[in-house]
């Protein structure tokens, strides 16, 4: 069977999570700036997926009681 969409959002967000972190870890930022936005990216989506997977946790809840 397929994953869900939600599975899918999850791991698209992890994912684009783990390029960013990737690309600070090996130095690829411009300049100051440049890291700065991969920083604050990284802590949006950090933020989005927390977010995400609470509302998910939430709807399980409602589903099961």
């Amino acid at each position: 069977m397929g994953k869900s969409w939600g599975e899918l959002f999850r791991e698209n967000i992890r994912e684009r999570m783990n390029e960013i972190t990737d690309d600070v870890a090996t130095g690829s930022a411009k300049d100051y700036a440049d890291y700065m936005k991969k920083v604050g990216v990284i802590t949006g989506l950090a933020l989005a997926e927390r977010e995400f997977l609470d509302i998910m946790e939430r709807i399980e809840r409602s589903e099961d009681g």
